[in-house]
């Protein structure tokens, strides 16, 4: 399966040239182009590509400052003049850390990278087909971090919080980690219950004491363990979709 890709540099040569170099990978569909933030932010919200070449200086905002507005974040791989940005470019799961000029080969690497990484996805969408369902605030699941174990009953969980690879469970006086993605739990969560008011935070919405307008016309959720959680522009659209009459 081809990977729908964004280009995304201030410079009108670069990006040619990384059009050029990946235009002799079948398994890479370049599907748009972007020359800063902005621009790219919206083209990643209509198109939702699969993966996204970022560079990192650019005019008005960084890389990094682009991907913490994205809801949901493509894969990505960082494509720069500079080498000082490459740890923090991986705190944030990039695939691959490319400096310009960029090397064919390096790239070979990099477009590898995407595959492999696609076929574990596939092997564990395999695995986990046959257990796989919606669980509903009535289940009760077996968490565990380090030595210590609980049986929670999901109406009991008020917030689930992406960390990382990690999400964090808010219940009672408990904050413990799973190796579980924010956007593997929403999959499985009744949304009934369950809200993803950004893309960081799910939130139990018979949790939500509070609710209040916020800035550029997002909201605040108040939750019963005193928690404030902000509602994104985009989901506070349908937060009050599904709470109005």
């Amino acid at each position: 399966m081809r990977k729908r890709a964004i280009i995304i540099d201030d410079e009108r040569l670069a990006r040619n040239e990384l059009k050029k170099l990946l235009s002799e990978f079948d398994e890479i569909e370049v599907i748009a182009e972007a020359s800063n933030a902005d621009e790219a932010i919206c083209l990643i919200e209509s198109h939702q590509p699969d993966l996204i070449f970022l560079d990192i200086q650019m005019p008005a905002k960084t890389g990094f400052e682009l991907l913490t507005e994205l809801e949901r974040s493509p894969q990505v791989i960082f494509t720069t003049a500079h080498d000082e940005y490459a740890l923090k470019a991986f705190e944030v799961n990039a695939l691959d850390y490319l400096l310009k000029p960029i090397d064919p080969i390096r790239l070979s690497d990099a477009v590898q990278k995407i595959l492999t990484v696609e076929e574990r996805e596939e092997l564990d969408e395999g695995i986990k087909e046959e257990n796989r369902g919606i669980l509903s605030d009535n289940d009760q699941v077996f968490v565990k971090d380090g030595e210590k174990c609980w049986f929670v009953k999901l109406s009991d969980v008020r917030l689930f919080e992406s960390v990382g690879n990690y999400a964090r469970l808010f219940f009672g006086p408990n904050r413990p980690l799973i190796l579980k993605s924010l956007n593997s739990l929403e999959e499985r969560l009744d949304t009934k219950t369950f809200f993803r008011a950004n893309r960081k935070h799910i939130v139990n919405m018979k949790m939500i004491e509070k609710v209040e307008p916020f800035f550029n016309g997002g909201l605040l959720l108040e939750i019963r363990g005193g928690e404030k959680i902000e509602v994104s522009r985009r989901q506070t659209v349908r937060f009050k979709e599904m709470m109005s009459l």
